[in-house]
Protein backbone atom coordinates (compact mmCIF):
# COMPACT_ATOMS: atom_id res chain seq x y z
CA UNK A 1 0.00 0.00 0.00
CA UNK A 2 1.08 3.63 -0.37
CA UNK A 3 2.17 5.80 2.54
CA UNK A 4 -1.17 7.65 2.69
CA UNK A 5 -3.09 4.39 3.14
CA UNK A 6 -0.50 3.15 5.65
CA UNK A 7 -0.92 6.33 7.69
CA UNK A 8 -4.70 5.90 7.78
CA UNK A 9 -4.28 2.22 8.69
CA UNK A 10 -2.16 3.19 11.70
CA UNK A 11 -4.65 5.89 12.78
CA UNK A 12 -7.49 3.37 12.56
CA UNK A 13 -5.43 0.91 14.61
CA UNK A 14 -4.77 3.55 17.27
CA UNK A 15 -8.51 4.28 17.51
CA UNK A 16 -9.20 0.55 17.92
CA UNK A 17 -6.42 -0.13 20.44
CA UNK A 18 -7.30 2.88 22.60
CA UNK A 19 -11.05 2.22 22.66
CA UNK A 20 -12.28 1.54 26.22
CA UNK A 21 -15.35 -0.22 27.54
CA UNK A 22 -17.79 1.16 30.10
CA UNK A 23 -15.45 0.14 32.93
CA UNK A 24 -12.43 2.00 31.54
CA UNK A 25 -10.59 -1.09 30.29
CA UNK A 26 -9.20 -1.34 26.77
CA UNK A 27 -11.57 -3.37 24.59
CA UNK A 28 -8.57 -5.01 22.92
CA UNK A 29 -6.26 -6.05 25.81
CA UNK A 30 -2.60 -5.15 25.58
CA UNK A 31 -1.58 -8.76 24.88
CA UNK A 32 -3.74 -8.69 21.70
CA UNK A 33 -2.57 -5.27 20.55
CA UNK A 34 -0.15 -6.43 17.92
CA UNK A 35 2.78 -4.09 17.19
CA UNK A 36 2.70 -2.57 13.69
CA UNK A 37 5.72 -3.15 11.46
CA UNK A 38 6.17 -0.84 8.46
CA UNK A 39 8.46 -2.25 5.79
CA UNK A 40 9.35 -0.07 2.81
CA UNK A 41 12.19 1.55 0.87
CA UNK A 42 14.22 4.36 2.46
CA UNK A 43 12.90 7.90 2.19
CA UNK A 44 9.32 6.90 1.44
CA UNK A 45 7.98 8.65 4.58
CA UNK A 46 7.67 5.90 7.21
CA UNK A 47 9.29 7.95 9.95
CA UNK A 48 7.68 11.24 8.94
CA UNK A 49 4.10 10.01 9.20
CA UNK A 50 4.60 9.08 12.85
CA UNK A 51 4.91 12.71 13.88
CA UNK A 52 1.86 13.57 11.77
CA UNK A 53 -0.16 10.75 13.36
CA UNK A 54 0.82 11.87 16.86
CA UNK A 55 -0.30 15.43 16.12
CA UNK A 56 -3.54 14.44 14.41
CA UNK A 57 -4.50 11.92 17.12
CA UNK A 58 -3.21 14.24 19.89
CA UNK A 59 -1.26 11.49 21.64
CA UNK A 60 2.36 11.26 22.76
CA UNK A 61 5.26 10.08 20.62
CA UNK A 62 8.59 8.62 21.69
CA UNK A 63 10.87 7.81 18.79
CA UNK A 64 14.12 5.86 18.70
CA UNK A 65 16.42 4.57 15.98
CA UNK A 66 17.43 1.25 17.48
CA UNK A 67 20.73 0.96 15.58
CA UNK A 68 22.06 3.78 17.78
CA UNK A 69 21.59 1.68 20.92
CA UNK A 70 23.62 -0.90 22.73
CA UNK A 71 22.26 -3.83 24.69
CA UNK A 72 22.84 -1.92 27.93
CA UNK A 73 20.86 1.17 26.89
CA UNK A 74 18.03 -0.98 25.52
CA UNK A 75 17.51 -3.35 28.46
CA UNK A 76 19.30 -1.53 31.28
CA UNK A 77 22.46 -2.14 33.31
CA UNK A 78 22.80 -5.10 35.69
CA UNK A 79 23.10 -4.65 39.47
CA UNK A 80 23.05 -7.03 42.46
CA UNK A 81 19.92 -7.17 44.59
CA UNK A 82 19.63 -9.27 47.77
CA UNK A 83 16.40 -11.26 48.16
CA UNK A 84 15.08 -13.87 50.60
CA UNK A 85 14.01 -17.26 49.18
CA UNK A 86 13.01 -20.12 51.53
CA UNK A 87 14.42 -18.33 54.53
CA UNK A 88 17.83 -17.75 52.93
CA UNK A 89 19.28 -14.62 51.38
CA UNK A 90 20.50 -14.76 47.78
CA UNK A 91 22.32 -12.29 45.53
CA UNK A 92 20.12 -11.77 42.43
CA UNK A 93 20.93 -9.92 39.21
CA UNK A 94 18.45 -7.12 38.46
CA UNK A 95 18.50 -4.48 35.72
CA UNK A 96 18.06 -0.74 35.77
CA UNK A 97 15.16 0.56 33.70
CA UNK A 98 15.73 0.61 29.93
CA UNK A 99 16.50 4.06 28.55
CA UNK A 100 13.69 3.56 26.03
CA UNK A 101 11.07 2.57 28.62
CA UNK A 102 12.24 5.41 30.87
CA UNK A 103 11.74 7.85 27.97
CA UNK A 104 8.10 6.75 27.70
CA UNK A 105 7.49 7.43 31.41
CA UNK A 106 9.28 10.77 31.12
CA UNK A 107 7.01 11.71 28.21
CA UNK A 108 3.97 10.84 30.29
CA UNK A 109 5.27 12.95 33.18
CA UNK A 110 6.20 15.93 30.99
CA UNK A 111 3.01 16.07 28.93
CA UNK A 112 0.39 14.40 31.11
CA UNK A 113 -0.53 12.16 28.16
CA UNK A 114 -0.94 8.58 29.35
CA UNK A 115 -1.39 7.23 25.81
CA UNK A 116 0.93 7.41 22.86
CA UNK A 117 3.14 5.72 20.28
CA UNK A 118 6.53 4.15 20.87
CA UNK A 119 8.21 4.19 17.47
CA UNK A 120 11.31 2.09 16.85
CA UNK A 121 13.02 2.75 13.52
CA UNK A 122 15.37 0.39 11.65
CA UNK A 123 14.24 -2.43 13.90
CA UNK A 124 15.41 -5.15 11.52
CA UNK A 125 18.98 -3.79 11.41
CA UNK A 126 19.93 -4.38 15.04
CA UNK A 127 23.27 -5.84 16.08
CA UNK A 128 23.80 -9.50 16.96
CA UNK A 129 23.67 -8.74 20.68
CA UNK A 130 20.39 -6.81 20.41
CA UNK A 131 18.51 -9.19 18.10
CA UNK A 132 17.05 -11.35 20.93
CA UNK A 133 16.00 -8.19 22.78
CA UNK A 134 14.10 -6.94 19.74
CA UNK A 135 12.32 -10.25 19.33
CA UNK A 136 11.34 -10.13 23.02
CA UNK A 137 10.18 -6.54 22.53
CA UNK A 138 7.89 -7.40 19.61
CA UNK A 139 6.58 -10.58 21.22
CA UNK A 140 6.12 -9.42 24.82
CA UNK A 141 6.21 -5.59 24.64
CA UNK A 142 9.08 -5.46 27.13
CA UNK A 143 12.67 -4.24 27.22
CA UNK A 144 14.53 -6.43 29.67
CA UNK A 145 12.35 -6.75 32.77
CA UNK A 146 10.32 -3.62 32.11
CA UNK A 147 7.04 -3.53 30.20
CA UNK A 148 5.89 -0.73 27.93
CA UNK A 149 3.12 1.16 29.81
CA UNK A 150 -0.45 0.21 28.94
CA UNK A 151 -1.95 2.65 26.44
CA UNK A 152 1.27 2.99 24.46
CA UNK A 153 1.12 1.46 21.00
CA UNK A 154 4.24 -0.01 19.40
CA UNK A 155 5.06 0.89 15.81
CA UNK A 156 8.30 -0.22 14.20
CA UNK A 157 9.82 0.37 10.79
CA UNK A 158 12.50 -1.16 8.64
CA UNK A 159 13.83 -1.48 5.10
CA UNK A 160 13.57 -4.57 2.89
CA UNK A 161 16.84 -6.56 2.58
CA UNK A 162 17.48 -5.34 -0.98
CA UNK A 163 18.07 -1.83 0.39
CA UNK A 164 20.16 -2.69 3.44
CA UNK A 165 22.60 -5.57 3.78
CA UNK A 166 22.35 -5.37 7.61
CA UNK A 167 18.71 -6.47 7.60
CA UNK A 168 17.79 -9.48 9.71
CA UNK A 169 14.75 -11.55 8.86
CA UNK A 170 12.19 -12.17 11.59
CA UNK A 171 11.16 -15.72 12.33
CA UNK A 172 7.58 -16.96 11.97
CA UNK A 173 7.04 -16.88 15.74
CA UNK A 174 7.71 -13.13 15.74
CA UNK A 175 5.88 -12.38 12.49
CA UNK A 176 2.81 -14.14 13.88
CA UNK A 177 2.66 -11.55 16.68
CA UNK A 178 2.85 -8.36 14.61
CA UNK A 179 0.87 -6.53 11.93
CA UNK A 180 3.10 -6.17 8.89
CA UNK A 181 2.39 -3.34 6.46
CA UNK A 182 4.32 -3.27 3.18
CA UNK A 183 4.75 0.33 1.97
CA UNK A 184 5.42 1.11 -1.68
CA UNK A 185 6.32 4.51 -3.20
CA UNK A 186 3.30 6.13 -4.86
CA UNK A 187 3.67 9.41 -6.71
CA UNK A 188 -0.06 10.20 -6.63
CA UNK A 189 -0.20 9.99 -2.84
CA UNK A 190 3.00 11.99 -2.47
CA UNK A 191 1.76 14.69 -4.84
CA UNK A 192 -1.26 15.39 -2.61
CA UNK A 193 1.13 15.85 0.30
CA UNK A 194 3.53 17.93 -1.83
CA UNK A 195 0.83 20.48 -2.66
CA UNK A 196 -0.33 20.63 0.95
CA UNK A 197 3.11 21.33 2.44
CA UNK A 198 4.31 23.54 -0.41
CA UNK A 199 6.99 21.43 -2.12
CA UNK A 200 8.75 23.72 -4.59
CA UNK A 201 6.69 23.99 -7.80
CA UNK A 202 9.74 23.23 -9.95
CA UNK A 203 10.04 19.82 -8.28
CA UNK A 204 6.31 19.16 -8.59
CA UNK A 205 6.34 20.15 -12.25
CA UNK A 206 9.48 18.12 -13.02
CA UNK A 207 8.13 14.97 -11.38
CA UNK A 208 4.82 15.35 -13.20
CA UNK A 209 6.83 14.95 -16.39
CA UNK A 210 9.41 12.45 -15.08
CA UNK A 211 7.38 10.34 -12.66
CA UNK A 212 9.82 7.47 -12.96
CA UNK A 213 12.39 9.66 -11.15
CA UNK A 214 10.20 10.13 -8.07
CA UNK A 215 11.65 7.11 -6.26
CA UNK A 216 14.40 5.21 -8.04
CA UNK A 217 17.00 3.04 -6.33
CA UNK A 218 19.60 1.00 -8.20
CA UNK A 219 22.73 -0.94 -7.35
CA UNK A 220 25.39 -0.66 -10.06
CA UNK A 221 29.11 -1.35 -10.46
CA UNK A 222 29.63 2.28 -9.38
CA UNK A 223 27.70 1.77 -6.15
CA UNK A 224 24.19 2.58 -4.97
CA UNK A 225 22.26 5.24 -6.89
CA UNK A 226 19.07 6.63 -5.43
CA UNK A 227 16.45 9.34 -5.65
CA UNK A 228 13.86 9.26 -2.85
CA UNK A 229 10.81 11.30 -1.79
CA UNK A 230 12.79 12.46 1.26
CA UNK A 231 15.58 13.72 -1.01
CA UNK A 232 13.13 15.70 -3.14
CA UNK A 233 11.48 17.28 -0.09
CA UNK A 234 14.79 18.28 1.49
CA UNK A 235 15.99 19.70 -1.84
CA UNK A 236 12.74 21.66 -2.08
CA UNK A 237 13.47 23.37 1.24
CA UNK A 238 16.94 24.33 0.04
CA UNK A 239 15.72 25.71 -3.30
CA UNK A 240 13.22 27.96 -1.51
CA UNK A 241 15.87 29.33 0.86
CA UNK A 242 18.40 29.75 -1.96
CA UNK A 243 15.86 31.80 -3.92
CA UNK A 244 15.44 34.07 -0.91
CA UNK A 245 19.22 34.46 -0.64
CA UNK A 246 19.64 35.01 -4.37
CA UNK A 247 21.70 31.84 -4.79
CA UNK A 248 21.42 29.07 -7.36
CA UNK A 249 20.96 25.32 -7.07
CA UNK A 250 23.23 23.79 -9.72
CA UNK A 251 23.99 20.20 -10.67
CA UNK A 252 26.50 19.69 -7.88
CA UNK A 253 24.05 20.89 -5.23
CA UNK A 254 21.24 18.77 -6.67
CA UNK A 255 23.49 15.68 -6.51
CA UNK A 256 23.97 16.23 -2.78
CA UNK A 257 20.28 15.42 -2.33
CA UNK A 258 19.42 13.32 -5.37
CA UNK A 259 22.27 10.83 -5.34
CA UNK A 260 21.49 9.52 -8.78
CA UNK A 261 23.72 11.57 -11.11
CA UNK A 262 21.60 11.15 -14.23
CA UNK A 263 18.43 12.29 -12.44
CA UNK A 264 20.20 15.12 -10.58
CA UNK A 265 21.66 16.48 -13.84
CA UNK A 266 18.31 16.19 -15.58
CA UNK A 267 16.56 18.07 -12.78
CA UNK A 268 19.24 20.78 -12.62
CA UNK A 269 18.81 21.36 -16.37
CA UNK A 270 15.04 21.48 -15.91
CA UNK A 271 15.36 23.96 -13.04
CA UNK A 272 17.25 26.34 -15.31
CA UNK A 273 14.50 26.02 -17.92
CA UNK A 274 11.86 26.49 -15.21
CA UNK A 275 13.33 29.85 -14.25
CA UNK A 276 13.57 30.75 -17.94
CA UNK A 277 9.91 29.87 -18.53
CA UNK A 278 8.98 31.83 -15.43
CA UNK A 279 10.70 34.89 -16.88
CA UNK A 280 9.57 34.37 -20.49
CA UNK A 281 5.90 33.74 -19.83
CA UNK A 282 5.46 35.94 -16.74
CA UNK A 283 2.76 33.81 -15.16
CA UNK A 284 1.91 36.55 -12.64
CA UNK A 285 0.75 38.71 -15.54
CA UNK A 286 -1.28 35.84 -17.02
CA UNK A 287 -3.05 35.28 -13.70
CA UNK A 288 -3.71 39.01 -13.51
CA UNK A 289 -5.37 38.86 -16.93
CA UNK A 290 -2.51 40.61 -18.76
CA UNK A 291 -0.60 37.98 -20.82
CA UNK A 292 2.55 39.38 -22.38
CA UNK A 293 2.68 40.03 -26.11
CA UNK A 294 3.58 37.04 -28.26
CA UNK A 295 2.99 34.45 -25.53
CA UNK A 296 0.47 32.42 -27.54
CA UNK A 297 2.66 32.31 -30.63
CA UNK A 298 5.60 31.20 -28.51
CA UNK A 299 3.58 28.40 -26.90
CA UNK A 300 2.30 27.21 -30.27
CA UNK A 301 5.89 26.46 -31.34
CA UNK A 302 7.01 25.15 -27.94
CA UNK A 303 7.92 21.53 -27.20
CA UNK A 304 5.59 19.39 -25.10
CA UNK A 305 7.77 19.65 -21.97
CA UNK A 306 7.73 23.43 -22.20
CA UNK A 307 3.95 23.54 -22.59
CA UNK A 308 3.49 21.25 -19.60
CA UNK A 309 5.91 23.38 -17.58
CA UNK A 310 3.88 26.51 -18.31
CA UNK A 311 0.73 24.71 -17.14
CA UNK A 312 2.65 23.74 -14.00
CA UNK A 313 3.64 27.37 -13.41
CA UNK A 314 0.01 28.43 -13.72
CA UNK A 315 -1.10 25.74 -11.29
CA UNK A 316 1.59 26.56 -8.74
CA UNK A 317 0.58 30.25 -8.83
CA UNK A 318 -3.05 29.31 -8.30
CA UNK A 319 -2.29 26.78 -5.56
CA UNK A 320 -0.23 29.34 -3.67
CA UNK A 321 -3.17 31.77 -3.79
CA UNK A 322 -5.61 29.05 -2.75
CA UNK A 323 -3.24 28.13 0.06
CA UNK A 324 -3.28 31.75 1.24
CA UNK A 325 -7.09 31.70 1.23
CA UNK A 326 -7.24 28.47 3.23
CA UNK A 327 -4.66 29.72 5.72
CA UNK A 328 -6.60 32.93 6.35
CA UNK A 329 -9.84 30.96 6.65
CA UNK A 330 -8.27 28.69 9.27
CA UNK A 331 -6.92 31.70 11.13
CA UNK A 332 -10.31 33.41 11.17
CA UNK A 333 -12.03 30.22 12.38
CA UNK A 334 -9.66 29.85 15.32
CA UNK A 335 -9.88 33.56 16.14
CA UNK A 336 -13.68 33.41 16.07
CA UNK A 337 -13.57 30.38 18.38
CA UNK A 338 -11.46 32.27 20.92
CA UNK A 339 -13.72 35.35 20.72
CA UNK A 340 -16.77 33.18 21.28
CA UNK A 341 -15.09 31.66 24.32
CA UNK A 342 -14.44 35.19 25.56
CA UNK A 343 -18.04 36.24 25.01
CA UNK A 344 -19.27 33.11 26.80
CA UNK A 345 -17.51 34.25 29.97
CA UNK A 346 -20.34 36.76 30.48
CA UNK A 347 -18.21 39.88 31.01
CA UNK A 348 -19.82 41.81 28.15
CA UNK A 349 -23.40 41.53 29.33
CA UNK A 350 -25.84 38.75 28.39
CA UNK A 351 -29.53 38.92 27.60
CA UNK A 352 -30.51 38.75 31.25
CA UNK A 353 -28.19 41.43 32.54
CA UNK A 354 -27.46 45.06 31.77
CA UNK A 355 -24.20 46.06 30.20
CA UNK A 356 -23.40 48.28 33.17
CA UNK A 357 -23.06 45.19 35.36
CA UNK A 358 -19.77 44.35 33.64
CA UNK A 359 -17.12 47.03 33.79
CA UNK A 360 -14.81 47.92 30.94
CA UNK A 361 -11.75 47.16 33.06
CA UNK A 362 -12.92 43.65 33.97
CA UNK A 363 -13.83 42.91 30.33
CA UNK A 364 -10.36 43.93 29.12
CA UNK A 365 -8.69 42.01 31.92
CA UNK A 366 -10.70 38.89 31.06
CA UNK A 367 -9.59 39.24 27.44
CA UNK A 368 -5.98 39.57 28.59
CA UNK A 369 -6.27 36.47 30.81
CA UNK A 370 -7.82 34.44 27.98
CA UNK A 371 -4.99 35.45 25.65
CA UNK A 372 -2.41 34.45 28.24
CA UNK A 373 -4.09 31.04 28.66
CA UNK A 374 -4.10 30.61 24.88
CA UNK A 375 -0.38 31.35 24.71
CA UNK A 376 0.31 28.85 27.50
CA UNK A 377 -1.74 26.21 25.65
CA UNK A 378 0.33 26.87 22.53
CA UNK A 379 3.54 26.47 24.51
CA UNK A 380 2.40 23.18 26.08
CA UNK A 381 1.35 21.70 22.76
CA UNK A 382 4.53 22.83 21.07
CA UNK A 383 6.70 21.35 23.81
CA UNK A 384 4.74 18.08 23.62
CA UNK A 385 5.23 17.90 19.84
CA UNK A 386 1.49 18.05 19.17
CA UNK A 387 1.61 20.95 16.70
CA UNK A 388 2.56 20.69 13.05
CA UNK A 389 4.40 23.63 11.50
CA UNK A 390 1.15 24.79 9.86
CA UNK A 391 -0.81 24.54 13.13
CA UNK A 392 1.93 26.35 15.03
CA UNK A 393 1.93 29.12 12.45
CA UNK A 394 -1.86 29.44 12.67
CA UNK A 395 -1.76 29.70 16.46
CA UNK A 396 0.98 32.31 16.28
CA UNK A 397 -0.95 34.33 13.71
CA UNK A 398 -4.10 34.24 15.85
CA UNK A 399 -2.10 35.15 18.94
CA UNK A 400 -0.55 38.13 17.16
CA UNK A 401 -3.93 39.31 15.89
CA UNK A 402 -5.58 38.96 19.31
CA UNK A 403 -2.69 40.91 20.85
CA UNK A 404 -3.35 43.70 18.34
CA UNK A 405 -7.04 43.65 19.26
CA UNK A 406 -6.14 43.87 22.95
CA UNK A 407 -3.81 46.82 22.37
CA UNK A 408 -6.49 48.57 20.31
CA UNK A 409 -9.21 48.37 22.97
CA UNK A 410 -6.75 49.39 25.69
CA UNK A 411 -6.05 52.64 23.82
CA UNK A 412 -9.69 53.54 23.21
CA UNK A 413 -12.40 54.82 25.56
CA UNK A 414 -15.63 52.86 26.11
CA UNK A 415 -18.79 53.72 28.00
CA UNK A 416 -19.44 50.14 29.02
CA UNK A 417 -18.31 46.54 28.42
CA UNK A 418 -20.89 46.00 25.67
CA UNK A 419 -19.12 48.68 23.64
CA UNK A 420 -15.86 46.76 24.06
CA UNK A 421 -17.48 43.68 22.52
CA UNK A 422 -18.89 45.74 19.66
CA UNK A 423 -15.39 47.05 18.92
CA UNK A 424 -13.95 43.52 18.92
CA UNK A 425 -16.65 42.49 16.46
CA UNK A 426 -15.72 45.43 14.23
CA UNK A 427 -12.05 44.42 14.25
CA UNK A 428 -12.96 40.86 13.36
CA UNK A 429 -15.35 42.02 10.62
CA UNK A 430 -12.56 44.09 9.04
CA UNK A 431 -10.37 41.01 8.73
CA UNK A 432 -13.35 39.01 7.49
CA UNK A 433 -13.80 41.57 4.72
CA UNK A 434 -10.14 41.16 3.80
CA UNK A 435 -10.73 37.43 3.56
CA UNK A 436 -13.66 37.95 1.19
CA UNK A 437 -11.46 40.23 -0.95
CA UNK A 438 -8.81 37.50 -1.00
CA UNK A 439 -11.39 34.93 -2.14
CA UNK A 440 -12.45 37.28 -4.95
CA UNK A 441 -8.82 37.76 -6.01
CA UNK A 442 -8.29 34.00 -6.09
CA UNK A 443 -11.48 33.56 -8.14
CA UNK A 444 -10.37 36.18 -10.65
CA UNK A 445 -6.98 34.48 -10.97
CA UNK A 446 -8.72 31.17 -11.70
CA UNK A 447 -10.89 32.77 -14.36
CA UNK A 448 -7.84 34.42 -15.98
CA UNK A 449 -6.08 31.05 -15.93
CA UNK A 450 -8.99 29.47 -17.79
CA UNK A 451 -8.97 32.38 -20.28
CA UNK A 452 -5.32 31.69 -21.00
CA UNK A 453 -5.71 27.90 -21.15
CA UNK A 454 -8.58 28.16 -23.64
CA UNK A 455 -6.72 30.63 -25.83
CA UNK A 456 -3.44 28.70 -25.72
CA UNK A 457 -4.54 25.07 -25.67
CA UNK A 458 -8.30 24.78 -26.18
CA UNK A 459 -9.56 21.38 -25.05
CA UNK A 460 -6.24 19.62 -25.59
CA UNK A 461 -4.36 17.33 -23.21
CA UNK A 462 -2.87 20.39 -21.50
CA UNK A 463 -6.41 21.38 -20.46
CA UNK A 464 -6.99 17.82 -19.25
CA UNK A 465 -3.88 18.08 -17.08
CA UNK A 466 -4.91 21.52 -15.80
CA UNK A 467 -8.39 20.41 -14.68
CA UNK A 468 -7.09 17.11 -13.29
CA UNK A 469 -4.57 18.94 -11.12
CA UNK A 470 -7.31 21.26 -9.83
CA UNK A 471 -9.28 18.14 -8.91
CA UNK A 472 -6.44 16.62 -6.91
CA UNK A 473 -4.71 19.65 -5.35
CA UNK A 474 -5.41 19.94 -1.61
CA UNK A 475 -6.00 23.70 -1.61
CA UNK A 476 -7.73 23.91 -4.99
CA UNK A 477 -10.24 21.23 -3.95
CA UNK A 478 -10.97 23.13 -0.73
CA UNK A 479 -11.37 26.44 -2.61
CA UNK A 480 -13.63 25.01 -5.33
CA UNK A 481 -16.00 23.52 -2.77
CA UNK A 482 -17.32 27.03 -2.13
CA UNK A 483 -16.34 29.02 -5.21
CA UNK A 484 -18.58 28.75 -8.28
CA UNK A 485 -16.50 28.47 -11.45
CA UNK A 486 -18.70 27.56 -14.41
CA UNK A 487 -15.83 26.55 -16.70
CA UNK A 488 -14.24 24.33 -14.07
CA UNK A 489 -17.47 22.37 -13.66
CA UNK A 490 -18.06 22.27 -17.42
CA UNK A 491 -14.62 20.95 -18.27
CA UNK A 492 -14.75 18.59 -15.33
CA UNK A 493 -18.04 17.14 -16.60
CA UNK A 494 -16.74 16.82 -20.15
CA UNK A 495 -13.59 15.06 -18.99
CA UNK A 496 -15.61 12.73 -16.76
CA UNK A 497 -17.90 11.88 -19.67
CA UNK A 498 -14.87 11.27 -21.85
CA UNK A 499 -13.44 8.86 -19.24
CA UNK A 500 -16.74 7.00 -19.02
CA UNK A 501 -16.91 6.80 -22.80
CA UNK A 502 -13.40 5.33 -22.92
CA UNK A 503 -14.30 2.80 -20.22
CA UNK A 504 -17.40 1.71 -22.18
CA UNK A 505 -15.20 1.37 -25.25
CA UNK A 506 -12.77 -0.85 -23.37
CA UNK A 507 -15.62 -3.07 -22.15
CA UNK A 508 -17.03 -3.40 -25.67
CA UNK A 509 -13.61 -4.33 -27.00
CA UNK A 510 -13.37 -7.08 -24.41
CA UNK A 511 -16.83 -8.40 -25.36
CA UNK A 512 -15.92 -8.42 -29.06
Amino acid sequence: MNIKRAKQEIKDTIAAYLLKDEYGSYVIPAIRQRPILLIGPPGVGKTQIMEQISQECQIGLVSYTITHHTRQSAIGLPFIEHKMFGGREYAVTEYTMSEIVAAVYEKIEQTGMSEGILFIDEINCVSETLAPTMLQFLQGKTFGNHKIPEGWIIVAAGNPPEYNKSVREFDIVTLDRIRSIQVEPDFGAWKEYAVQVGIHPAIQSYLNIRRQHFCQIETTVDGKLFATPRGWEDLSQLIGVYETLGQKVDRDVAMEYIQFPKIARDFANYLELYYKYQNDYQVEEILAGRPVTGVYEKLEKAAFDERISVVGLLLSGLQEKFREVCRMEDMLELRMKKLRELHGMGVFGDAGMTSDSATVASAIQTFSDMLEDFQEEQGRKQESGLLSRLELRRMREVTARLEQDLQTIRKEDFSDAAAVWDRLRELFAADSDQYEDLVDEAGEMLEHAFDFMEAAFGGSQEMVLFVTELNTGFYSVHFLQDYECERYYRYNKELLFSDEEQEIGRILDQVR
